[in-house]
């Protein structure tokens, strides 16, 4: 195109003054369909800028434009010389078009491959294992490991699943989507998922009737600083469209891929933007951004953002046309990734059996990071190790993944062999820098870092590169793929770990409790002052601090602090840590405090998290006492303590095996055992309560977990319990949220009345689209009652199929 341009510009050139005003004159009109270039942008401007708007309005139709103009001014002459380049349109489009697309496609696979790092320099596409995407979505309010393990612990089951090829096919009842955001939380897949995507466009596999495929990272945008235009913007990051004079993009079919929306650091105001439709017009790009997600600049353009739960809310829901989210590995996938990523398949199986028989570890396989680096340790252990025990809990794998690191940054930039010490002055000043970092940037939110980060936790961006080039696994610099200088940890647990590391350090070396409210100044301070503060007071603390946290924010940093406590895991880390004698007596006065704390009975959430706390403590006492009762037959549950309740709620919920029907009559029939046993009713799909001597009460409780967002039960039997209408209208109202999805209801024999039958018809009016079968015999509905929810099974919109 850049010879057009020139033949373009000499014919300019040719005409006189006059001539060239009026030749500008006709491009402020419509021609061709096209519209008139703003006067404003033509009035001062010279042949060179006059082309270049013409290429920015008209694109690769330019001359076909300049040809029709010079007729209509009689220039035959000079539109003879112009008619000399492929005069088809069609054939302009397709000679251009295939070239520029070509071009794109090879740089972007290009790309992609430079920065997958598979240790093999294998390709992506032979490890890709599938990852599991669903439509819809659960709640973004808990810490995003909370969140996994929830998601871990429900039985797998079908459900709307969809790959990502076909993000923007059309479905049965579903037009072909626009704009898709897909969740997840961090390492989870969304990253390589859009990767895929494009490697596979790129490739001919998937997506042809795409045309072109335009992945912008929010890291990218972030460091934007100028103005630009639509058309601008894409010149800028990809060439081959510029240098191809390709403008038009309303003529294509586009799709943009803006990864990252947690990364924004763009001012995204929906709400009082300016409305923007001209993908000519310059302007910041956080305007160039909303409009175009709001569908008011290029709304032929197909979007796909991807983000964690927590930074969703800042699209609208009507700039949404599908929301998908992406859940990692399913159990099979996790095997199908090890033995995708280990040619040798015995050593492969090794691994996969000791992950399963460690709980903790598996759950964390469910994210596509940890299962990289559980290979990455394992691996290395396996073929090392002298008959030593493979890591288990999470604070040793994560222990071994440092020390791996470490003794990599000596034998590549030291010299030095991998059974030379590996905490050297340099390298210990640097994991007290990486640490501080960490710990600060997790406090302020910032899951990645860029030079003023950096130089505020005293880290002198000259050095970066070093760290980053040391620590290349650990901490990551991404000038492979932005244009500036990015940091960030491979994953949310690297950044937590470290910061649980720095925690521990500070207070061994200092007195100073980091996660404390009010930090102790110094050891001096509290000599002369109080009590020497101990490390039983900075664990116990830190369990107070995890669980006054809202949304278990401090949860996985509490784990890998605690674990930190362990001579055994101390010692994998001498000459880092500092000695701190036998803590035998620490660690018990620990586990009591924590078994103290469940005894007081928090909420469900947080007692899981203070078992993980105990397995990292190596102690199993309260779950094993359950187990063993479970497994002999003898369990009751007439007296059993808050803490046995607790632990009898993590083995049922960390099963899997019994959540597909959760049968209340096998524990105790009674609405005391409910009440403790709400969690388990709540991840399982069939619940069998008839017969329990509920309540009202119940119905309240109940009414709670058909709310919520995050609830899997589907089917509820509450036949023959004493509800009566007052019970029957608390649970209407769990029945008519939007996120109640049950299928199934029987409330067989429960003293149900007309009042009860008004307050189920309106539930099912507000929200019909889920229950297909509801059981109201032996009842009294009364005519009134019987005739409204009869009512149900004609209307249209009511899914209802059995009364």
């Amino acid at each position: 195109m850049a010879t057009l341009k020139k033949i373009l510009f000499r014919t300019l050139e040719q005409l006189g003054k006059e001539d060239f005003e009026e030749f500008k004159w006709y491009l402020q009109q419509e021609v061709l369909g096209f519209e008139g270039i703003p006067k404003s942008r033509l009035e001062d401007a010279c042949r060179t800028q006059t082309v270049d708007h013409m290429f920015l309005n008209y694109g690769i139709n330019t001359n076909e434009v300049a040809r029709n103009v010079l007729k209509e001014m009689n220039q035959n002459l000079l539109e003879e010389k112009l008619s000399n380049i492929p005069s088809e349109p069609t054939e302009l489009h397709s000679e251009i078009l295939t070239q520029c697309q070509g071009n794109l496609k090879f740089n972007l696979k290009k790309k992609i491959e430079k920065i997958i790092e598979t240790g093999n320099s294998r390709p992506l596409n032979e490890i890709y294992t599938e990852i599991y995407i669903t439509m819809g979505e659960t709640t973004a309010e808990e810490h995003e490991i909370r969140q996994m393990e929830t998601a871990s612990m429900k039985p797998e089951r079908p459900e709307t699943t969809i790959r990502q090829e076909d993000l923007f096919e059309a479905s049965p009842g579903r037009d072909a989507p626009l704009r898709v955001l897909t969740k997840g939380v961090a390492g989870i897949g969304k990253t390589v998922l859009t990767q895929k995507f494009t490697v596979d466009w790129a490739e001919g596999k998937a997506n042809q009737d795409i045309q072109f495929t335009f992945p912008l990272p929010f890291r990218e945008l972030n460091r934007l600083k100028k103005n630009y235009s639509l058309v601008e913007l894409v010149h800028h990051f990809f060439s081959e469209t510029r240098d191809a004079g390709i403008c038009r993009f309303d003529q294509f079919s586009v799709v943009f891929i803006f990864d990252g929306l947690d990364e924004c650091r763009l001012p995204l105001d929906f709400l009082n933007t300016e409305i923007l439709t001209d993908v000519t017009e310059s302007t910041s790009v956080d305007v160039l951004l909303t409009n175009l997600i709001r569908g008011k600049l290029l709304p032929s353009a197909r979007l796909w953002i991807t983000t964690r739960p927590a930074a969703a809310n800042q699209i609208p829901p009507e700039c949404v046309d599908m929301v998908t989210e992406v859940r990692g590995f399913t159990d099979p996938q996790k095997e199908d990734y090890f033995r995708k990523r280990f040619r040798d398949q015995e050593l492969a199986s090794t691994i996969i059996s000791h992950i399963k028989r460690s709980r903790s570890l598996h759950i964390m396989c469910h994210i596509p990071v940890f299962c990289w680096i559980s290979a990455s340790v394992l691996e290395k252990v396996l073929k090392t190790r002298e008959g030593g025990e493979l890591p288990k809990t999470l604070t040793e794998m994560y222990i071994h993944f440092l020390v791996i690191q470490s003794k990599v940054k000596n034998v590549k930039y030291h010299e030095k062999r991998e059974t030379d010490p590996h905490w050297s002055p340099e390298s210990r000043k640097m994991m007290e820098a990486l640490g501080k970092l960490a710990l600060e940037q997790l406090q302020k939110g910032n899951l990645i870092f860029y030079e003023s980060d950096l130089t505020e936790c005293g880290i002198d961006i000259t050095e970066a590169s070093v760290y980053s080039g040391v620590f290349t696994q650990v901490f990551r610099e991404e000038s492979e793929l932005y244009k500036d200088t990015v940091f960030c940890f491979v994953h949310l647990s690297v950044q937590e770990f470290l910061a649980a590391l720095h925690v521990h350090l500070t207070f061994i070396n200092s007195g100073i409790n980091l996660l404390a409210e009010e930090p102790t100044t110094s050891w001096l301070s509290w000599q002369v002052f109080r009590p020497q503060p101990t490390l039983t007071h900075l664990y116990q603390s830190a369990v107070d601090q995890a669980l006054q946290s809202p949304n278990g924010h401090l949860d996985l940093c509490l784990r890998f602090l605690l674990g930190l406590s362990l001579q055994t895991n101390q010692n994998l880390l001498h000459g880092l840590l500092t000695e701190t004698g036998s803590n035998s007596e620490i660690n018990q006065k620990t586990v009591e405090y924590i078994k103290k704390k469940i005894n007081e009975n928090p909420s469900p959430e947080r007692s899981i998290n203070l078992f993980h706390c105990l397995n990292e403590l190596n102690d199993s006492s309260l779950v094993e006492q359950i187990q063993q009762s479970l497994r002999s037959g003898s369990l009751s549950t007439d007296n059993l303590s808050p803490a046995l309740w607790s632990a009898l709620v993590f083995i049922l919920l960390s099963s899997g095996e019994d959540l597909d029907v959760f049968d209340l009559n096998k524990y105790s029939a009674s609405e005391k055992a409910l009440q403790r046993l709400l969690p388990v009713v709540k991840a399982s799909r069939k619940a069998l309560l008839s017969g329990c001597k509920l309540s009202k009460r119940s119905c309240g409780a109940l009414s709670s977990v058909l709310s919520s967002q995050s609830s899997s039960l589907r089917e509820l039997d509450l036949s023959n319990n004493d509800l009566q209408d007052s019970g029957v209208k608390l649970l209407s109202a769990g029945l008519e949220s939007p996120h109640c999805e049950l299928e199934t209801l029987s409330l067989a024999g429960c003293l149900v009345s007309e009042e009860g039958c008004v307050s189920l018809a309106s539930a099912l009016s507000s929200n019909p689209s889920h229950l297909r079968e509801l059981d109201l015999s032996y009842n009294h509905p009364g005519d009134s009652g019987e005739k409204l929810l009869s009512a149900g099974l004609e209307d249209p919109l009511w899914r209802l199929e059995t009364l």
